[in-house]
């Protein structure tokens, strides 16, 4: 076995595979690494914090173990990132807020420790908005993460920096979250994989804390993995998954790194008439191609109730976040950004103004998806776009009330996913004219998430790995 030549450009599954085998040493992958985290990470901020003697030395506790004859676990060596939101001790968990620069944890969350059990490397925290509150990637606290392929374009977010780290191979790996397309929207943005999880499937860091947060946050948000390679998220999320003890509602079922079944899948354009953009009708022909190729059925077929679930999100979402993350009850102030989007946002949207209507949104999520649960026995697979546009320009939510209040109808088909808690992975096709990536995502049934590995894998397998990319 040859060691990668340029070990940052690696995937997970070679650099654990190179490190098990004593190929190169976990301190020859961090050295890597961190040489290109100070080479790329002041163009375009995706790190916050830097671990880099925590790092060091933990890459030489791995190469002395295998030294010793021991097993240092299946990602020994494999250098990730952790997004400011998710508890590891190593630093505080900011959620992108001044308020909580000191806040550091007692103990990892549940993927975090698995991660470091299965032998895997944090080399730093990735930036977001202040608590996750835009499809951006800015705060007061650590500044912009900014678009590696177009500086003057948004990396998306909310977990913008885990993004950017993966797609500029900072590390291999990075954890975020997602409760309304907060991995697939940046991992679209930047040309990376960015797979959400069956609700459940993953040990959420919040449900076992005493506050209680949102009901929305419970049922729509999941913790999720970002890399570059289709196999190394499926590899990562093997090791990861399952129930924790501390979480009550989180479940530990198989998880195959194959799927025989039907190979069906449902081709979603252009699902609610508004018209599809030239690069997202070239990416949908991409996917659909290689699908075909690798003997997939295809149909061209909307889902059921879709617009009830985007609805659904919406209505939710905003009732609960809107008073949740009201700018005046924050000491000190929400960031600029945030807080401002927050304030145009909320006098544009609707919200439920009583218990019966609250209710009401909440029993009708159950018709819509056992609708869809009907429609994904015939499809097991659907593909369609993250987002309806192109990357814009950063701070382009900003610009007025309308443009704000409306913002989420670009990620539609995204939400509906977190609405119905589904499993669903972005996967790149390739790059438009205007030299930013583009890309879908395979959306599957509950518990299905390995259908989408299925399709994502055939996919990428045609249109091929788009990064590690140089900031430019």
């Amino acid at each position: 076995m040859t060691p990668p030549p340029e070990l940052w450009r690696a995937s997970a599954a070679e650099i654990a595979d190179a490190v098990r085998a004593s190929v190169v040493s976990a301190s020859e992958v961090v050295a890597a690494h961190l040489a290109r985290i100070h080479e790329v990470n002041p163009l375009v901020g995706a790190l916050t914090t830097v671990f880099d003697d925590r790092a060091r030395d933990r890459a030489r506790r791995i190469d002395a173990r295998l030294a010793r004859g021991e097993d240092p676990g299946p990602l020994a060596g494999v250098p990730f990132s952790v997004k400011e939101n998710i508890d590891l001790t190593w630093s505080a968990t900011t959620h992108g807020w001044r308020g909580a620069r000191a806040a550091v944890p007692a103990d990892d969350a549940t993927v975090v420790a698995r991660m470091l059990a299965a032998g895997a490397i944090p080399l730093g925290r990735g930036n977001m908005p202040d608590f996750g509150m835009r499809w951006e990637t800015e705060n007061d606290l650590f500044g912009r993460t900014r678009n590696p392929w177009s500086a003057a374009h948004s990396p998306g977010g909310s977990s913008g920096g885990d993004a950017v780290a993966v797609a500029t191979g900072m590390v291999a790996v990075g954890l975020g979250n997602d409760y309304g397309g907060s991995l697939r929207v940046p991992a679209n943005a930047v040309g990376v994989t960015g797979f959400r999880p069956t609700g459940g499937r993953l040990a959420s860091s919040t449900a076992h804390r005493t506050e209680p947060v949102p009901l929305s946050i419970q049922q729509f948000s999941t913790a999720g993995i970002l890399t570059r390679h289709v196999g190394d998220t499926d590899l990562v999320f093997g090791i990861v998954h399952g129930a924790d003890g501390r979480d009550p509602f989180a479940v530990t079922r198989p998880h195959p790194r194959g799927y025989d079944g039907p190979r069906r899948a449902a081709i979603i354009r252009d699902p609610f008439g508004d018209g599809e953009s030239d690069e997202n009708a070239a990416a949908l022909d991409a996917a659909a191609e290689s699908l075909g190729r690798a003997g997939w059925e295809l149909v061209e077929v909307h889902p059921p109730r879709l617009d009830e679930a985007v609805t659904g999100w919406r209505l939710l979402s905003t009732t609960e976040m809107q008073n949740a993350y009201e700018p005046s009850r924050w000491d000190p102030p929400l960031g600029r950004g945030a807080g401002r989007f927050l304030e145009l946002a909320g006098g544009a949207q609707t919200h439920l103004d009583t218990v019966e209507e609250y209710a009401a949104v909440w029993a009708r999520r159950a018709v819509v998806a056992a609708a869809w649960q009907d429609f994904v026995r015939e499809h097991p697979v659907l593909i369609g776009a993250v987002s309806e546009t192109r990357p814009p320009l950063a701070d382009a939510d900003l610009a007025d009330a309308e443009t704000a209040g409306s913002w989420w109808r670009r990620y539609r088909l995204s939400v509906a996913v977190n609405y119905l808690a589904l499993p669903a992975i972005a996967v790149p096709t390739g790059r438009a004219a205007d030299g930013l990536p583009t890309g879908v995502q395979a959306i599957s049934d509950a518990g299905a998430d390995h259908v989408a590995f299925a399709a994502a894998r055939d996919i990428e397998a045609a249109c091929g790995v788009q990064t590690p990319v140089t900031p430019r």
